[in-house]
C-alpha cells in the first residue's frame, strides 16, 4: 500500500512539473480525490496532444504544397535554360557567320587599319618629344587613343590623323613666337615670349631653352652653350628684317642638353688640383720676370742709343758708365785701358742678364711639375681601383683628369716661357754685344792715337 501511494504521489509531482502553466489543483484531502485529480489531468494531456498532432498534420499538408510548387518552378526553369542554351548556340553560329562575312567585306582594309594604328603610334611618340608640342600641348593623347583602339577607326579619326601629321610638317618649317610658361633654373615658373625655330630650337631673347617631354614644360638650360653661340641668339632677337645667323640643334634639343654637361675651361683647370695651381704660379712668375726684363732692357737699349749720339757720358746707362771709365783712364796705355774696360763690361753684364737664367729654369721646371701631377693622378687612380675595382669609370675619372690636366698645364707653361726666354736672352746679348763693340772701338781709337 505504501508503494502504491509513493507511485501516485511521484506521478502527481511529474504532472505538476511538466505543466507549469496549469493552475495548481486544490490540495487533495483524501487518496480518492488525489486519484480523481490525476485522471482529470491525464484526460487534459491527451486532449492537448491530439490538438498538437492535428496542427502538425495540417502544417505537413502546407509544406507538401510548397514542395510541389518548388518542383514545378524548377522544371520550368530547367526548360527555360535548355531554351536559352539552344538560343545561345544559334547566336554563336550567327555571330561566326557575321564575322566571316565582315572579314570578307573588309578584305585589304584590315591591313590599312593596321597601318593606321602603327602610324598613330609613331606619331604619338614623335609628338611627345617634339618641341612643337610646347606650342600645341596635348597632341599626343589623341594619337595614343587611336593607336590603342581595338575597333576600326572611323572617318573623322582618320581625318584627325591626317590633320595632325600635316600640322606637324607645316609647323616644322615655321619660325614663330608665342607665350609659354618657362621653368627657370631656380625652379620658378615665369611667362615668357618663346621663339620656336621649326622643330629644332626654342629660345627667348638671350638664351636657348629646351622642351621637357616628361613634364610637358619649357625649361631653361642649367648652363648655356659657349658665348659665340648665345651671341647669335641675342643678335637674332634684335634683328627685325633680313637674315641673321643662328645655331640650331638638328637633334631637337639632345645636343643642347649634352652641352650642359660639357666641362668648361675653368672646371678643367681646377681638375689639375694643387699641382696645377703651382704650375700656374710658375708661369705667372716667369711672365712677370719676362715683363720686367723686357721693360728694363728696352729702357737700356733706348738709353744706349741715346748715349751713342751724345758726347757726354751718363751714369744712367751701361755704355755711359763704360765711357766714364775711359774718360778716367784716358792717359793709360792700351793694355791697361783694355783691362779697365773689360772690368767695366763685366760689371754691367750681370745687370743686363739678370733674371734670364731664372726664366730658363722656370721653363724647365713647368713640365717636370706636370709630370709630377701625372704621377700623383695615376697613384690616385690605382688606389681607387684597389678600393672599388674597375666597375665604375667615374671613380677613376678624378685621378685620370689630374694626370692629364697637369701634363697639359706643364706644357702650356713651358712653351711660352721657352719662347720668351729666347727673346729676352737675345735682347740682353744684343745689348752686351753693343757695349763690347763700343768698348772695342774705344780701345782701337786709343791705340791709334798712341801709335801716332
Amino acid at each position: 500500500m505504501k508503494t502504491v501511494l509513493k507511485s501516485v504521489v511521484l506521478a502527481a509531482g511529474l504532472v505538476l512539473t511538466a505543466q507549469p502553466v496549469l493552475a495548481a489543483a486544490p490540495q487533495a484531502k483524501t487518496l480518492e480525490q488525489l486519484l480523481q485529480d490525476v485522471q482529470k489531468d491525464r484526460l487534459s494531456d491527451n486532449k492537448i496532444n491530439k490538438q498538437r498532432e492535428q496542427e502538425f498534420l495540417s502544417a505537413r499538408a502546407d509544406k507538401q504544397a510548397l514542395l510541389s510548387k518548388a518542383k514545378s518552378e524548377l522544371a520550368a526553369e530547367q526548360a527555360r535554360g535548355k531554351q536559352l542554351e539552344a538560343s545561345f548556340a544559334d547566336n554563336e553560329k550567327q555571330l561566326a557567320a557575321l564575322e566571316e562575312k565582315l572579314t570578307l567585306a573588309v578584305g585589304n582594309m584590315g591591313e590599312m587599319f593596321g597601318v593606321v594604328r602603327q602610324v598613330a603610334g609613331d606619331a604619338q611618340s614623335r609628338f611627345q618629344t617634339s618641341i612643337i608640342s610646347a606650342q600645341y600641348p596635348g597632341r599626343d593623347k589623341e594619337m595614343k587613343e587611336l593607336a590603342q583602339s581595338k575597333e576600326l577607326p572611323e572617318l573623322p579619326q582618320l581625318e584627325d590623323l591626317w590633320f595632325a601629321l600635316q600640322k606637324e610638317m607645316t609647323a616644322s618649317g615655321e619660325v614663330v613666337k608665342f607665350k609659354a610658361p618657362v621653368i627657370t633654373v631656380d625652379g620658378e615658373k615665369k611667362e615668357m615670349d618663346v621663339t620656336r625655330v621649326g622643330a629644332f630650337n626654342l629660345m627667348n631673347s638671350d638664351q636657348y631653352l629646351v622642351y621637357n617631354s616628361e613634364s610637358g614644360t619649357v625649361d631653361e638650360l642649367s648652363r648655356q652653350p659657349e658665348s659665340y653661340m648665345t651671341d647669335t641668339v641675342i643678335s637674332y632677337g634684335k634683328n627685325t628684317s633680313g637674315y641673321s645667323p643662328l645655331y640650331v640643334d638638328p637633334s631637337r634639343g639632345t645636343i643642347l642638353t649634352l652641352m650642359t654637361q660639357k666641362v668648361t675651361l675653368l672646371e678643367r683647370y681646377n681638375q689639375g688640383g694643387p699641382v696645377g695651381y703651382i704650375i700656374t704660379g710658375v708661369l705667372a712668375l716667369g711672365l712677370l720676370i719676362v715683363l720686367e726684363r723686357l721693360i728694363v732692357l728696352g729702357g737700356m737699349s733706348a738709353a744706349i742709343r741715346k748715349q751713342v749720339k751724345s758726347d757726354t757720358p751718363s751714369d744712367k746707362n751701361p755704355l755711359g758708365r763704360i765711357l766714364k771709365v775711359y774718360e778716367n783712364n784716358r792717359n793709360v796705355d792700351v793694355e791697361t785701358l783694355e783691362l779697365k774696360l773689360d772690368e767695366a763690361i763685366l760689371k754691367e753684364t750681370p745687370r743686363i742678364e739678370r733674371g734670364v737664367s731664372v726664366i730658363k729654369v722656370l721653363a724647365a721646371v713647368a713640365p717636370l711639375l706636370g709630370l709630377l701631377g701625372t704621377v700623383t693622378g695615376m697613384i690616385d687612380t690605382f688606389q681607387s681601383i684597389t678600393l672599388f675595382g674597375t666597375g665604375d669609370p667615374k671613380i677613376m675619372a678624378g685621378g685620370i683628369s689630374t694626370a692629364l690636366v697637369t701634363t697639359v698645364l706643364g706644357l702650356v707653361a713651358a712653351l711660352p716661357l721657352i719662347f720668351l726666354h729666347s727673346i729676352v736672352y737675345s735682347r740682353s746679348q744684343s745689348l752686351i754685344h753693343l757695349v763690347e763693340e763700343q768698348a772695342a772701338g774705344i780701345i782701337a781709337e786709343h791705340a791709334e792715337k798712341e801709335s801716332k
